[in-house]
């Protein structure tokens, strides 16, 4: 089970790592301006675990976050799947920035944020998958 936190881009390029090929549904995305949070549900690929291709169920939160702006992302439209490329921090006026998460085929999240504030916590058990993502790149 894996548990990080980020308060910088450094630690944030850990979390975009760990967290690169998780799957997750649109609907699974909440964002609360009252709150200034940010969170998601996804299914990361664990790449940490070297015997058997596995998936866990991840909790991925930001904090003072302000807005929220999305592309190619539909509210209507909930039950899309949505593969996470990466997640990258842009500085404005230190320590505000945008946090900007990237996902294949163009979809993407940009969370302009006071700060960096990101969390990472899985939240069940392993299970086994049959796929290894590729990104063409191997052999």
């Amino acid at each position: 089970m894996l548990k990080l936190a980020a308060l910088d881009a450094e630690d944030l390029s850990v979390i975009s790592a760990q967290m690169q090929d998780a799957v997750a549904r649109a609907g699974d995305f909440s964002f609360s301006p009252k709150t200034k949070q940010f969170a998601l549900v996804a299914n990361r690929f664990a790449w940490d675990e070297d015997k058997v291709p596995q998936r866990r169920r991840t909790g991925l939160h930001f904090g003072r976050v302000t807005a929220v702006q999305t592309l190619k992302i539909s509210r209507s439209q909930p039950d899309v799947i949505l593969s996470l490329l990466a997640i990258a921090f842009v500085e404005s006026d230190a320590p505000s920035g945008e946090i900007v998460l990237t996902f294949s085929g163009g979809a993407t999240v940009r969370l302009t944020v006071e700060c960096i504030e990101a969390s990472l916590k899985d939240l069940g058990p392993a299970w086994e998958t049959a796929h290894r993502p590729s990104h063409g790149d191997e052999g």
